[in-house]
């Protein structure tokens, strides 16, 4: 596998010269990444909040949804640099690990520092900041993006050190999305979603609408995936209950429950609801690409006219199939 970002260029001449002229556009979209800038994909105007590591874990939580945001990068004082990022994965995987009852406390959450979670979290992880530079291409961010298997990253200027954005999947498609009217589509675009295979149809993790919120955080711990379609008894899909949910229970100070079930926790859900956003095998990619650009998603659930989920078209998926793809790489894999 590449060992570092920056050898996008490099694959493109190993690969070019498998692509049959007939589908020479599929090229389109990568060369439109490998063109532009991660400086280019930075709105004028946009928040960043950054937390120095000696601040206590639940104010932090507490300040992201303030904010309205999702995750923040982690300034040690005393390294004097950014060493990391907090996001809502690290509140899920601390309320998954320290809950017990609605009867006991979780002191861990209510005094710990963000450095001590930190260190005992890295005990078993060997996470690092993951960032990139602004002149870097967008085609180096997708790739970086999906071979870390992250969301969120940091664009870092490397002359002051300061974090200029957190780039996601979801502003770079939007991106591209702008300048969609003014570049040559592909044909692949007109094929149907389930032709051209794109997505994740086996195993896909749901929860039942029956099921505890301790259950879909444990799913969310082990499977790794960032929404659960909630499902009734036959299977069909009624909600979709995302990581960006889970730190609402900070906000309504309702963390200390996690025995309720899905039903009760979806029906709290006060402020903005990433709603189920479905979409049909039969539906063309380009109808896709629009839809989930314009509810401003992070997925689609695939389902049946019945309405039961047959699987799940991530921002991941999309960028994998019409970037890398056409490099020859699969990140998604590797």
């Amino acid at each position: 596998s590449p060992a570092s970002v920056h050898l996008g260029h490099d694959v493109q001449c190993k690969y070019s010269a498998a692509i049959p002229p007939a589908e020479a556009d599929a090229t389109v979209y990568m060369n439109f990444m490998k063109s532009h800038r991660c400086y280019d994909a930075i709105p004028t105007s946009c928040k960043l909040v950054i937390f120095d590591t000696t601040l206590q874990v639940k104010k932090a939580f507490f300040a992201l949804v303030a904010n309205g945001l999702r995750a923040a990068p982690l300034w040690d004082s005393k390294l004097q640099r950014f060493v990391g990022m907090l996001t809502i994965t690290d509140f899920i995987n601390i309320l998954h690990c320290y809950y017990k009852s609605p009867m006991v406390q979780m002191y861990e959450l209510e005094s710990h520092k963000i450095e001590t979670w930190r260190d005992i979290y890295l005990q078993y992880s060997s996470h690092f900041l993951i960032s990139i530079s602004p002149e870097a291409s967008l085609f180096d961010a997708i790739y970086s993006l999906l071979r870390h298997k992250i969301h969120r990253l940091p664009v870092i200027d490397p002359e002051s050190g300061n974090v200029l954005h957190i780039l996601t999947h979801k502003r770079i498609l939007k991106f591209l999305h702008i300048f969609v009217s003014k570049i040559r589509q592909p044909a692949f675009v007109r094929r149907q979603i389930q032709e051209l295979g794109i997505g994740t149809f086996r195993d896909i993790a749901t929860v039942q609408q029956t099921a505890s919120v301790y259950d879909a955080l444990s799913i969310f711990v082990e499977r790794r995936v960032s929404a659960l379609p909630v499902v009734d008894q036959q299977g069909k899909v009624v909600a979709l209950y995302s990581r960006f949910d889970v730190i609402n229970l900070a906000a309504q100070k309702t963390y200390n429950n996690l025995d309720m079930t899905m039903q009760e926790a979806l029906r709290r859900r006060s402020c903005y609801v990433e709603g189920v956003i479905k979409c049909y095998p039969d539906e063309t990619l380009e109808t896709i690409i629009d839809r989930i650009v314009q509810a401003e998603v992070h997925r689609l659930v695939l389902v049946d006219r019945a309405d039961v989920v047959k699987g799940i078209i991530s921002l991941s998926d999309l960028l994998q199939a019409m970037v890398l793809t056409p490099a020859g790489i699969d990140a998604l894999l590797s």
